[in-house]
């Protein structure tokens, strides 16, 4: 019996052995300075050709981080090198690191359900022609909902009625704005704008506040946006809208306190919806120079309009955050949604949400996560998301690695496309991946 129980706690200690020595040299498996030397390259290429001012770049596994560095300025006037504490505007990889993140908990908690109904969760669209769609439509795009809808052009005008946006410069259209120029006489619908705080009014910008009465109108825009067929993929922003309505009516709170109950149990804190409220003006990158809506160059404010419109807290977009708080967010994932001990989501839930469901069916996509068709850059278990403003991050739970790349490209235009066209990011990834 003694010998036997010796052979027990004998082989308990050399397996115990053998995961600790496995542990400890998981970063041996990935050559660091190989992929540094690779990611440094990349970077400052990018940088020299504009891609974008600068960046921050974090690579490692659900137990460490082997490279973390930062690249470039905060923007093209060259004056401030990125920091660790910087944040940047994640656009749409705020739907999963928002909205989706919190619906996974719900559907861990039994609090929500994939097959429930916006027009059953949200009274508004109860009689309307979206309130059959379910929330697994919503969170895999396969609602038929149009991509998006720009609602804030319907707060802007010209005296004479002539068009906001031409596509050619002109006396009267001086300005820029993506590929169109700007009416030099726009005004505003003062019966839903002010320039001055109005109580209970909803602040979009700096200078700039909502009458709430408009969302009325966004959400009857949304309720009848269903112009594809049922089933078919169309990314849109419109469904994280509606994931986010229904995850507040059902829980009574609101996304940013969902959010940051998650992130408090995660430990981080340069991630949330409007920065300005948590961190400083001067970690928070600027983006783009606004010359159609807010007339400025936007800094410590979401870039993306419909998540201004919602006063920054929006299920499409609206989140900051640096590669660091993000980077936890991985390891959790990674490690079955454990982070230090604690269970932050369930298991079970974020395998669901991490594969493609309906893949038979030819579309590529987790429930809010971003996948792709297996190629040579992405294998099929693969699972993250990116962002319009320059952002990207993935994780491979095959080999257990993750990517982040936060840039702010559309600093001083989303014009600015050149990372797009060479596959940038993606060759990122292959590299760590090999």
């Amino acid at each position: 019996m003694k010998n036997r129980t010796f052979k027990i706690v004998f082989a308990f200690l050399i397996f115990s052995g053998i995961s600790g020595y496995a542990q400890k040299n998981s970063k041996k498996s990935f050559d660091v300075k190989r992929n540094e030397v690779y990611i440094d390259s990349m970077m400052t290429n990018a940088i020299e050709k504009g891609f974008f001012p600068g960046a921050q770049v974090m690579v490692g596994n659900k137990d460490a981080v082997f490279i973390s560095k930062n690249y470039g300025f905060q923007d093209c006037s060259k004056k401030h090198a990125v920091k660790n504490e910087d944040v940047y505007d994640l656009a749409s990889m705020s739907k999963v690191l928002g909205a989706t993140l919190v619906t996974m908990r719900l559907v861990g908690e039994d609090k929500i359900k994939l097959t429930d109904r916006v027009g059953d969760a949200v009274p508004f669209f109860k009689n309307t022609p979206i309130a059959d769609l379910t929330l697994f439509e919503l969170l895999t795009h396969t609602s038929g909902l149009k991509a998006s809808i720009t609602f804030y052009q319907s707060l802007l005008s010209t005296p004479d009625g002539s068009p906001l946006l031409s596509d050619k410069k002109s006396a009267e259209y001086p300005e820029l704005f993506d590929t169109m120029y700007v009416n030099k006489n726009i005004i505003y619908d003062v019966n839903y704008l002010s320039f001055t705080p109005k109580e209970n009014w909803i602040q979009v910008y700096k200078n700039m506040w909502l009458n709430p009465e408009f969302y009325k109108t966004v959400y009857e825009q949304i309720a009848n946006a269903n112009v594809n067929p049922r089933g078919k993929y169309v990314y849109s922003d419109l469904n994280l809208l509606l994931v986010k309505e229904m995850i507040e009516a059902k829980t009574g709170k609101k996304l940013d306190q969902l959010t940051n109950e998650i992130y408090t149990e995660l430990g981080i804190s340069k991630i949330g919806y409007n920065p300005l409220k948590w961190t400083s003006i001067e970690n928070v990158m600027p983006t783009e120079l606004d010359n159609f809506f807010r007339k400025d160059t936007i800094r410590g404010y979401v870039h993306d309009e419909a998540a201004a419109i919602f006063g920054g807290v929006s299920g499409n977009a609206g989140l900051f955050a640096n590669a660091q708080s993000i980077a936890v967010i991985c390891q959790m994932l990674l490690n079955d949604g454990k982070f230090q001990g604690k269970q932050i989501l369930n298991a079970k839930v974020v395998k669901e949400f991490t594969q493609s469901p309906l893949a038979k069916e030819g579309i590529y996509r987790g429930l809010g996560f971003d996948k792709r068709k297996p190629d040579e850059f992405f294998k099929a278990d693969d699972f993250g998301h990116t962002g319009f403003t320059g952002t990207f991050f993935f994780m491979n739970p095959d080999n257990n690695r993750f990517l982040i790349v936060l840039t702010n490209r559309v600093n001083p235009t989303r014009t600015n496309r050149l990372m797009y066209k060479d596959d940038f990011m993606a060759k990122i990834w292959k590299q760590i991946n090999n």
